[in-house]
């Protein structure tokens, strides 16, 4: 039997069963989808996308899988030196990984070890947003603030060396000047909040962030999982604000195979390379630098160029907001838009009961998730397929 994420299995919906894809559709044995959420956020590019299909099958054809401890080969060799010529600053080292959430814990472990070799043991604390999501794993539960996902942790009690703030300037202020000397680091989702209610704010305060965690000596980590390879509208938003530590996954290899990298610069790598062998990052995930998904995700990087995905995004923005701003309903909180994702935020979460049914049998698949009905599309839908999607979601407040 299959274990489903995030359902109560007793009454769960039979899931909707796939039969192909193709593109930026969906099929099953009776009904063709538009995917309107990128298998969560990852299909960047679309299903079976050729180049990136192509570089996992000629990989396929030498080996699959080799380990990294005392091994290494050609495709994460590459795939290491385009990302650190790609990114920007010196995010120029890479720990590669199997999924975001693991990603995450080795940005936080690299974080605390970074002081600890440093001789700097009282830095026990994280800085982390209020509504914050990163991952499902233990440490990114801890810095995570969303009890619809991590009620668990409540057996424990409040975590003490876990602070978590809002997106304001004066409360980011008062963290700095309250806690600056004890923390390791401040994690953020820079500028977009996806699982903890696609809250979006503004980039002033992850500039001041910069600034406060050079003042104070704390390392920033930008979780990019999902607001990386354009999603924001930024190709990355440490393209504007550069962070310590970036995370990557989902869209690095457009969704095609699992692969995630926490990307290091060289301050934070320094603290690690040493004669000591008690200084070495002692983290090892079996499968991090798989060699099919380091050939899939160095295609992906190629095709964000080929694609000119900023450009593209810019427009899905533009066509948000011609047809969603200004939507009216009483039972709609607010219409949020940033880049590729645009949500529907309602007072009540009841009121979007049945709407996966709904998109359903209207070509579109989609999964609205507590109070918030939103889209993060593939970049490679036409207008008409955009539409459809903002048409659908209005639909469903005018049906009456």
């Amino acid at each position: 039997m299959i274990w489903y994420p995030y359902e109560q299995m007793k009454r769960m919906k039979a899931p909707y069963e796939i039969v192909d894809a193709e593109g930026p559709y969906l099929y099953t044995k009776d009904a063709k989808l538009l995917d309107s959420i990128s298998s969560w956020w990852s299909v960047i590019y679309g299903y079976h996308q050729p180049k990136i299909t192509e570089a996992i099958c000629q990989q396929a054809t030498k080996f699959s899988h080799v380990m990294l401890g005392g091994l290494t080969h050609k495709p994460v060799q590459e795939l290491s030196e385009k990302l650190a010529a790609w990114l920007p600053g010196d995010l120029n080292y890479c720990f590669f990984s199997d999924s975001g959430s693991v990603a995450v814990e080795v940005a936080l472990k690299m974080a605390l070890q970074y002081y600890v070799n440093r001789g700097e043991n009282s830095r026990k604390s994280v800085l982390a947003l209020e509504h914050a999501y990163h991952g499902d794993t233990f440490k990114t539960m801890a810095v995570g603030d969303d009890e619809d996902y991590h009620f668990v942790l409540q057996v424990y009690g409040k975590n003490p060396y876990i602070i978590h703030i809002p997106t304001e300037l004066d409360a980011l202020e008062k963290a700095f000047a309250r806690y600056g000397d004890e923390l390791n680091c401040f994690i953020v989702e820079p500028l977009l909040q996806g699982a903890g209610g696609m809250r979006m704010y503004d980039m002033a305060f992850l500039k001041r962030s910069r600034e406060l965690c050079d003042k104070y000596g704390v390392l920033l980590i930008f979780d990019e999982v999902a607001t990386g390879f354009g999603r924001t509208g930024n190709r990355f938003v440490a393209d504007v604000v550069l962070p310590d530590i970036l995370v990557l996954g989902k869209g690095l290899t457009g969704g095609h195979i699992g692969h995630a990298v926490t990307v290091a610069n060289k301050k934070v790598f320094s603290a690690f390379y040493d004669d000591a062998s008690e200084k070495a990052l002692m983290h090892g995930p079996t499968f991090m630098g798989n060699a099919l998904a380091c050939a899939a995700a160095k295609a992906s990087i190629e095709l964000f160029d080929e694609l000119d995905v900023v450009t593209r995004v810019a427009h899905i923005e533009e066509i948000a907001r011609r047809e969603l701003m200004g939507f009216i309903d009483s039972r709609i909180r607010e219409v949020r838009i940033m880049g590729g994702c645009a949500c529907i935020e309602v007072y009540d979460a009841q009121t979007l009961a049945g709407y996966q049914q709904f998109a359903y049998e209207r070509g579109v698949f989609a999964r609205p998730f507590l109070k918030y009905l939103y889209s993060m599309v593939p970049y490679i839908l036409t207008d008409d397929e955009l539409v459809h999607v903002f048409t659908v979601m209005k639909e469903w407040f005018r049906r009456g």
